[in-house]
């Protein structure tokens, strides 16, 4: 995993407790000590740059650091939310296999327009099973829905879109421009205190990002559409951020939207490169309303070749690039068999908190403001050569002993987390509250921080 490390110019200078692994075709617990490994090394170069000793640990657990690439919320009293949605999943074409994602209304509408069914999985299961698997991904997607088609490692390696992939990196750095970072007063035990950070993200990957950063201080916003719900992951990623409505549809949404985003000091989405161009957001308005901005942008299947503007998850991303075929081959299953976590989009989401650290490092330096741009399937990439060999001992769900003590009150009921996965001598992986609703805070910013600026 050291391109992780090469990608964030960084060294790995920390170090892996515990060799319990996810039993899986690929090493997906390496994948997951490196990505959180590389953000705490970011943070101890981030503290060095404040001012603060250098820490003299950085450790991360390997069991703790699978088991988040999961569910980190215990429920006690409550439970969460089925993870899918009843007609989501993989099924059996004339050539092969296909996955439909039908979480979101409009994802499922347009699968079950194409199909020209109800929605009952039996029926849905018919109606597949008379297509072949190109042709329904094509015309789902058409339609304005997401599925994927099974494809191995080579197929992917030949395909236009792998092609293209293979040729980005695994960060793409902007150029870096002339700015001012904010001058934030800051402690090492709470080295992200007072930093705002504008999360414009949904599953999964960028929520995980701005969770992370939350978990050392960050003042996180998270700004969704009215009525927008994530109902079963929401408990899981929300933990010590306030969430906000906005209509950016609207002059009063748009007002509200320009007021933060020319006051954040981070801003992280993960929509598609059009989406915020047909809001009126655009690259160039958003540096004239925001110059001194760092931007961290996500997206699925990659920023460049035909694909680049399709939509995309983690378990759609498995199925085009040959993850779920290999899975299937090394298990000698008789259907698709993808990782035991989404384990890119976690992977992913890490890394992209790593980014905006080491942007704001740089920055700090003199080297100017810098954005970055990460996808599912450039992670994918990373990880398919990291083959593992050895029987995993990781199963889900937790033990009890994984969770800390300490009880997590929530809107929903009483919970609890799992320990953390990385540990830094000094400055703890903390949150400052619990997890909470969607649009539950107002659109602001919450805290007094004063406006002071230093050039980067």
């Amino acid at each position: 995993m050291q391109d992780i490390f090469t990608a964030l110019d960084l060294a790995p200078d920390y170090q892996t407790i515990g060799n319990e692994s996810f039993n899986s075709r690929f090493a997906v617990t390496d994948l997951a000590t490196a990505s959180i490994g590389a953000f705490g090394v970011a943070l101890a170069g981030l503290m060095e740059q404040q001012g603060f000793a250098a820490p003299q640990k950085i450790e991360v657990v390997s069991r703790l650091a699978s088991l988040w690439f999961g569910q980190s919320i215990n429920p006690i009293d409550w439970e969460m939310p089925p993870l899918w949605n009843a007609i989501s999943g993989d099924y059996k074409c004339v050539d092969g296999w296909i996955k439909l994602h039908t979480n979101l209304p409009h994802h499922r509408k347009a699968a079950l327009e194409v199909l020209g069914c109800v929605e009952v999985r039996e029926t849905v299961a018919t109606r597949v099973s008379q297509w072949k698997a190109d042709e329904l991904e094509a015309a789902v997607v058409k339609a304005g829905g997401v599925a994927a088609a099974l494809r191995s490692h080579a197929d992917w390696q030949a395909h236009p879109q792998g092609k293209a992939v293979a040729e980005e990196p695994l960060i793409a750095w902007g150029a870096p421009r002339t700015g001012n970072l904010r001058a934030i007063p800051t402690t090492r035990e709470r080295p992200l205190a007072g930093l705002r950070v504008l999360d414009l993200t949904r599953v999964l990957a960028g929520p995980v990002a701005t969770r992370t950063l939350a978990g050392f201080g960050a003042n996180v916003l998270r700004v969704d559409p009215p009525n927008w719900e994530e109902a079963n992951v929401i408990p899981d990623v929300t933990l010590g951020k306030r969430c906000c409505h906005l209509d950016l549809k609207t002059a009063e949404g748009r007002t509200a939207f320009e007021r933060l985003l020319s006051t954040a000091d981070i801003f992280i989405h993960g929509y598609r490169p059009d989406a915020l161009e047909r809001l009126g957001f655009d690259e160039h308005t958003r540096a004239a309303l925001a110059p001194n901005l760092i931007e961290i942008c996500l997206d699925a299947y990659g920023w460049s070749g035909p694909w680049g503007m399709r939509r995309g998850f983690d378990s759609l991303v498995q199925m085009s690039c040959g993850i779920a075929h290999a899975g299937m081959e090394w298990a000698d299953a008789e259907q698709p068999t993808p990782l035991p976590v989404q384990a890119l989009d976690h992977a992913t989401g890490y890394l992209m908190a790593a980014a905006a650290l080491r942007a704001i490092t740089k920055a700090s330096k003199g080297e100017g403001l810098t954005n970055a741009k990460l996808s599912l399937a450039r992670t994918a990439h990373l990880l398919m050569p990291h083959q593992q060999t050895e029987q995993g001992t990781i199963t889900l769900p937790p033990k009890p002993i994984d969770y800390a003590k300490e009880i997590e009150p929530t809107i929903w009921g009483n919970s609890q987390r799992l320990n953390p996965p990385l540990v830094i001598e000094g400055t703890p992986m903390a949150w400052d509250g619990p997890a909470v609703e969607l649009g539950s805070a107002q659109a602001e910013w919450g805290d007094t921080t004063p406006m002071n600026s230093v050039p980067a």
